[in-house]
């Protein structure tokens, strides 16, 4: 197997990290600028996506992993997360659903079409469990894996910043603001800056998860 997409990946996100490092800033963020430069890349090297991805396939299998591993701060703050789940779950409920309608509504007076309505309701979710609900409620799977990433894009670069212009300091609410917005990949960003902040995080992005693929599929009706 050719390595090039595994040390594409490496090199561009360790460069854009050594960036951030030395300039930290929303437009410096090594996700984002990862993602831009390596598509550029491929292009400019005529690869095909489906090559790159056969080369860095063992970076996908590790996602798997980095996501059970958000278990291990999660455990190490039990009592404090235990203290706090009834305003959790709260935080779920209102946030997943609040996430779900804005994007439904916005797109709708936008002039979206009814089949772009039901691909870009989960969008809060984590790719997998989206694509899964996408597919059952009628929307467009590949058109719903696009809005996920560029939600969680969006909260890996701005939401500690939004959360810092809004004053929200209570370190629960700042990671259940983040999982539940903007999944995954908000986690990743927040959990580097604050280890308990990380873990409600990952909570939360797992429970809205389960919550908007049993609400959602009966709300899309009503709507």
């Amino acid at each position: 197997m050719n390595p090039y997409g595994i040390t594409l990946t490496l090199v561009v996100f360790y460069i854009f990290s050594e960036l951030h490092r030395r300039k930290k800033a929303v437009y410096t963020n090594p996700v984002l600028l990862s993602i831009v430069a390596i598509s550029l890349l491929l292009k400019l090297g005529g690869f095909s996506y489906g090559s790159y991805m056969e080369s860095a396939v063992f970076l996908k299998f590790l996602l798997g992993p980095a996501v059970v591993s958000l278990a291990v701060p999660v455990y190490k703050n039990t009592g404090l997360i235990a203290r706090y789940s009834r305003e959790i779950a709260a935080g779920i409920i209102v946030g997943g659903t609040t996430a779900m309608l804005t994007a439904y509504w916005i797109a709708k007076l936008l002039g979206a079409s009814g089949t772009v309505l039901r691909s870009i309701a989960p969008k809060s979710v984590t790719t997998a469990i989206a694509i899964g609900i996408s597919t059952k409620i009628g929307g467009i799977p590949a058109l719903t894996a696009v809005l996920v990433i560029t939600t969680g894009l969006l909260g890996n670069a701005f939401a500690p910043e939004l959360l810092n212009l809004f004053r929200v300091r209570d370190r629960i609410a700042r990671g259940l603001a983040t999982g539940v917005s903007s999944h995954g990949l908000g986690t990743a960003r927040i959990i580097i800056e604050d280890e308990l902040a990380g873990a409600v995080s990952g909570l939360g992005m797992a429970l809205n998860g389960v919550f908007t693929a049993l609400v959602l599929p009966y709300l899309i009706e009503v709507l």
